[in-house]
């Protein structure tokens, strides 16, 4: 009952913070960050917890996967497959290399295996940490593809390198011959498998309305994936990945508006909820480890600042290395010696190699080694990785998230307006096909839908510009009316609070879409003049 108290009041200790760091601008994850550090200092001694390995991976990294997944857009990532795959494999690599010879160097007596294990914990940057910090700076949209994916796809690469590792510390015996086709058979299985469970769960709860049942039935489905990958013997990581993406595509044309609706606001809490609690429990596991490395501070401190200072220096080292070699092809290429390729300026350069955010992953990975040390059948120097997994957690959250931002901004590396120009296409378009349909019925109904379609065409034509903050402020004061009015009837009793709830829900969602037309309409250009589809 202790630990369910405390985590509680710690939840909502971080969401009163999370909205003080709305506030000041800074992202979430840092404020979570601070926050485990905080609760890992606390001089007590009835601050402990222990969370099963196996379940840490599932809990906590399948949903937050399957909700970065989903907004992936196959077509950016394949536009952009060559710096992705670079960021993914090879920086993957590098940076686990770099840590477990760091490691190995200050600590002698640490098997390679174990070394390797911690590269592969402390490698991949951290999809929620990475969007959750990028939106707030608005970088180039290329730029946003390029670290969006990375941030999804190298959690595949580096787990599939620490369940080597763990299982080689554990004392299972692996030779090339043998990883290479179980590493072929867990990444290309664990892809297909994750495709046929995405094309099939639509298709079995296509005629699911109840929405509680619907949303339930994808967070249930999501650790479904994960346990049906991790029984045959595939990358979960992989499949979940998968999954999401091919969901995706095929949810968009068999969800409804309310299933969709309700999913997209229950997955943003859960995934909140996720990161607090994994920021928590490290910290409760930190804890009792703090407590007795009394004779050892100076050996987890100066271990935990010597991983983190690699963790940065090695993706700062290969990204400009890779994109140095564009550079060198590009000269090559002007005279005549190869292909154009197109290489990214320095600034850019330098703001990539910034963005190695770590963050849920991470934790979760740390959370996963087993209890114990080597002898005791528990994973050796456990306490140690826990302890610099969090370091570089923090360090890279406080360090690098809180000075992307000013950084794009001295580099000037803003938006360049390539999302608004393709939601200007498909708001042009969807309401071309709408007025074009109308335009061919002859009901009553479909002429006031007309007028009401006109409207939206007038207002992105040049000669009839409206106004974005008059027509917006208008909208906003008619739905304030309609609520005054609603309240004046509850109060005089002419209608009961079933009804009240009712019509406070449909102006809710009139006045959430009135506030997103306002903010696109001021953003959005001219049609075309003279498409038949335009003359309203």
């Amino acid at each position: 009952m202790e630990l369910f108290e405390l985590v509680i009041g710690l939840l909502i200790g971080a969401a009163l913070l999370t909205t003080l760091s709305t506030r000041v601008g800074a992202p979430y994850p840092v404020v979570l960050a601070v926050a485990g550090a905080a609760l890992a200092l606390l001089p007590t001694e009835k601050i402990s917890a222990r969370l099963d390995p196996d379940l840490a991976l599932a809990l906590f990294v399948a949903p937050v996967l399957l909700n970065a997944a989903f907004d992936t857009s196959p077509r950016d990532l394949k536009a952009n497959w060559a710096p992705v795959f670079s960021l993914v494999m090879f920086c993957v690599v590098v940076t686990v290399a770099a840590v477990a010879v760091v490691a190995r160097w200050l600590v002698p007596d640490m098997p390679w295996a174990v070394a390797i294990a911690l590269g592969a914990i402390v490698a991949p940057p951290d999809a929620t940490a990475a969007t959750s910090i990028l939106r707030l700076i608005a970088p180039p949209h290329r730029m946003m593809v390029i670290l969006e994916g990375e941030s999804l796809l190298n959690d595949a690469s580096a787990l599939l390198i620490y369940r080597f590792a763990v299982g080689a510390a554990l004392g299972a015996s692996v030779t090339p011959f043998q990883a290479i086709p179980a590493l072929l058979f867990s990444a290309g299985g664990g892809v297909l498998l994750g495709i046929a469970l995405g094309w099939l769960f639509p298709f079995l709860t296509r005629r699911v309305e109840d929405i509680p049942v619907h949303v339930s039935l994808q967070f249930a489905g999501t650790f479904a994936v994960w346990i049906v990958a991790e029984t045959i013997g595939v990358s979960p990581i992989l499949t979940v990945v998968a999954y999401a993406i091919m969901l995706s595509q095929v949810t968009a044309r068999d969800q409804t508006a309310g299933n969709r609706r309700a999913s997209f606001a229950v997955w943003d809490v859960a995934i909140y909820v996720l990161n607090a609690l994994a920021f928590i429990l490290v910290g409760l596991q930190l804890h009792p480890i703090l407590r007795d490395v009394s004779g050892k501070v100076g050996l987890y401190a100066g271990f935990s600042a010597a991983v983190l200072a690699t963790v940065i220096l090695a993706r700062i080292g290969w990204v400009m290395i890779y994109n140095r070699g564009l550079t060198l092809r590009r000269h090559l290429a002007a005279r005549g010696e190869g292909d154009v390729v197109e290489a990214p300026s320095l600034k850019a350069s330098i703001a990539v190699s910034w963005c190695g955010m770590r963050g849920v992953v991470t934790l979760a990975t740390a959370l996963a080694l087993p209890y114990g040390d080597g002898a005791q059948g528990g994973f050796p120097y456990r306490d140690l990785l826990i302890t610099a997994a969090f370091a570089v957690v923090l360090g890279t959250l406080v360090i690098q998230g809180l000075t992307l931002g000013p950084m794009l901004r001295w580099f000037d590396l803003a938006d360049d307006g390539e999302s608004d120009r393709e939601e200007k296409i498909a708001r042009r378009e969807t309401a071309r096909s709408a007025f074009a349909l109308l335009k061919t019925k002859s009901e009553s109904e479909a002429d006031l839908l007309r007028r009401e379609y006109a409207v939206r065409m007038q207002e992105q034509t040049t000669d009839h510009r409206v106004d974005a903050e008059v027509i917006g402020g208008l909208r906003m004061e008619a739905i304030a009316a309609e609520r005054g009015a609603l309240d004046r009837l509850r109060r005089n009793r002419t209608i009961g609070d079933d009804t009240y709830r009712t019509i406070e829900e449909e102006l809710d969602w009139a006045e959430g879409h009135a506030v997103a037309r306002k903010d696109a309409l001021a953003e959005l250009g001219p049609l075309d003049k003279g498409a038949p589809d335009d003359k309203v």
